[in-house]
């Protein structure tokens, strides 16, 4: 089958066009030039991009396990060697001429066993889902790993399927693995691109409480990659990378079977590895990089060759000392006070949960500074109204300081959007009433470089109230007929945000650490029957669960009770402010791997993607107007507060 990259529709394979939404199943538009180009091409003809769909490839024959494995060599099966000397530039990876090379085989006589040959691939059929992503699509999890060794999948690609669910920014994607003959073949998320840690860490930009994040990120994947045997995966220098973000990612895995070439020295060939193999990795990006300027770690370093750290536990406290010298006490106890209920950075990363892991260890937050601040917003009459009562603004000023050593961007942002209620000439009006209320209330009321306080923000929504309720009575609107909408607002000071609604349109919050979280509640029956106590399923089997409980204009002031909240962006984050023709039936939180988390990189476009949104609201809905509006917010580390 063939699944449309638009909506995720799934076609017959000899589509040339999406059955649900008309997409092209076998072209693509340029990102730079806007042309036409066959999905089963590299490069634009019009201006070169690089458009087509690549993975890196991972070739390794199998050996058996008798005394005269050392002579076995990869070329000595009849069949692979066949099969081997035909792959050239051009020829195809697979028997189906699905993954076409990009470069020669480098070596391909008297290479031992197990030796892991690593190619990139073109993908020429990129609408076809492999075999290995239907049956992880439709397995439930605690069957996946079984299933995979009865249908004869590659063991290194199962060590990719079960470190991908404990970690998935960490490890590469899987997209495909087979064995052919006594060959196996593994198709890999291509991490080429990445900065590799050795680069950031002998950064002199890179402060030393950065360092030790990474360390403390190693300590934690040496005990996730212990379940898999694929510890030497940490100690090939050239295999840990950063994602745009400075998180520590692996190009891919190494197994004990596949490390012929491993920069580190192992304490001893053969034996098991010891965190003192993990210590010389942290002495090599050291000596590498010249980056030793503090005696404390390479003191750690040291205590931990000697013997005098044995355990992960003390290797973890160690760290967590050095980062409380590093991080002035002051700076400490005022981060310590502005916790919150959001994911904060820290040097004691929460994403991984281990027996191991020490609750009572001291937690070191890291101060965040904005790093860019960019929105889009769009809104569509859907498929079966003629007008639309929906209504939003958007207002952002920034100031940007760019240095050779520091990068600092001042941002404030108001987001507003309504989903008016009241027909012609009523719901329209009331949504667009209350944006422009709003707009100039907060234009005369947030002068200064903080948020401002609750009450201040209630008094501009009690305003907006006003103005609608005035004009109903002034129409002598009555019942039904009174022009009403609903409210989400969020207001953005740097790295701190205000959120306040009114009604059931909702905000939305994407992080990589948290995933998507409903940062309102709606304000509807059902919402007010489950905080009395009742349960979830007889609150919404009442006929009127649906119905609004509260909405900006149709009653006084007296009947308004906005929800305001804070929180603090302390990881990159998308925000999404929707009406419910957008969220209705549960469409972004049945979609948001794939329509909001690739957009935290800052190379995915937010107007396309909320272009997708909205497309992929109307095909799921398109009973109601539908209004998003996308943030996204990319943070870092503040360097000057540790100075």
């Amino acid at each position: 089958m063939l699944i449309c990259p638009h909506c995720k529709f799934e076609n017959p394979n000899d589509n040339k066009f999406c059955q649900s939404c008309g997409t092209s199943l076998t072209n693509k538009t340029c990102s730079k030039c806007g042309a036409d180009v066959p999905f089963n091409t590299r490069y634009c003809q019009e201006c070169g991009t690089e458009s087509g769909k690549t993975w890196l490839a991972i070739i390794t024959q199998t050996t058996s396990t008798t005394a005269q494995v050392e002579d076995e060599k990869l070329l000595q099966n009849t069949a692979a060697q066949d099969y081997l000397t035909q792959l050239n530039v051009g020829s195809f990876l697979d028997r189906g001429k699905r993954y076409q090379f990009l470069e020669s085989l480098l070596s391909r006589e008297n290479i031992p066993g197990n030796t892991q040959i690593i190619v990139r691939v073109l993908d020429c059929q990129p609408f076809h889902i492999s075999p290995i992503e239907a049956m992880l699509e439709n397995q439930p999890q605690d069957l996946v790993i079984p299933s995979l060794s009865v249908i004869g999948i590659p063991s290194l690609a199962q060590a990719y399927v079960l470190l991908q669910r404990e970690s998935p920014s960490i490890i590469p994607e899987i997209h495909d693995a087979w064995q052919q003959d006594n060959i196996q073949f593994v198709l890999l998320e291509d991490r080429s691109n990445w900065q590799l840690l050795l680069d950031g860490w002998q950064d002199h930009n890179t402060h030393p409480l950065q360092r030790l994040h990474w360390c403390y990120q190693m300590i934690q994947l040496w005990i996730i990659l212990g379940k898999v045997n694929c510890r030497h995966s940490l100690l090939d220098l050239s295999n840990l990378c950063l994602d745009e973000d400075q998180t520590l990612g692996l190009k891919r895995l190494h197994t004990a079977t596949s490390t012929d070439n491993l920069p580190i020295d192992t304490e001893n060939a053969g034996n098991p590895l010891t965190i003192k193999d993990l210590g010389r990795v942290w002495y090599s990006l050291c000596k590498q990089s010249q980056r030793t300027e503090l005696g404390s770690i390479v003191q750690m370093l040291g205590d931990l060759e000697v013997g005098k750290i044995n355990t992960l536990e003390e290797l973890r406290s160690r760290l967590e000392e050095i980062a409380t010298e590093i991080q002035p006490a002051a700076q400490t106890n005022n981060s310590t006070q502005m916790q919150d209920t959001s994911s904060p950075t820290r040097l004691q990363d929460d994403d991984w949960e281990t027996s191991e892991k020490n609750e009572d260890a001291p937690t070191i937050i890291l101060s965040m500074k904005l790093r860019s601040l960019e929105d889009a917003g769009r809104t569509d009459v859907g498929r079966q109204r003629d007008h639309n009562e929906d209504y939003f603004g958007i207002e952002n000023s920034q100031q940007k300081l760019e240095l050779p050593r520091n990068r600092n961007v001042q941002a404030k942002g108001l987001y507003i959007l309504c989903d008016g209620m009241g027909g012609h000439a009523g719901g329209e009006v009331a949504s667009e009433l209350a944006v422009n209320t709003l707009r100039q209330y907060f234009q005369a009321n947030w002068t200064d470089e903080e948020l401002p306080t609750a009450d201040t923000i209630k008094s501009g929504v009690f305003l907006a109230n006003q103005a609608i309720y005035d004009l109903n009575q002034q129409g002598l609107r009555s019942g039904v007929g009174r022009m009403g909408t609903t409210l989400v607002m969020l207001l953005v000071q740097n790295t701190k945000l205000a959120v306040t609604h009114v009604g059931d349109s909702r905000l939305y919050r994407f992080t990589r650490k948290g995933g998507l979280q409903q940062m309102t509640v709606d304000h509807e029956v059902g919402q007010r029957e489950i905080s009395k106590g009742v349960e979830p399923s007889i609150a919404y089997s009442r006929p009127d669960a649906y119905q609004l409980t509260q909405a900006l204009g149709p009653r006084d002031v007296n009947f308004v009770h906005p929800d305001v909240d804070f929180f603090e962006i302390r990881e990159d984050t998308v925000l999404l402010l929707a009406s419910d023709g957008l969220s209705d039936n549960d469409v972004v939180e049945n979609n948001y791997q794939t329509h909001l988390a690739p957009l935290l990189s800052s190379s995915s476009n937010l107007e396309l993607g909320l272009s997708d949104l909205i497309d992929l609201a109307n095909e799921q809905n398109g009973h109601d107007n539908i209004t998003g509006i996308l943030i996204r917010l990319k943070v870092s580390p503040d360097q000057q507060s540790w100075q």
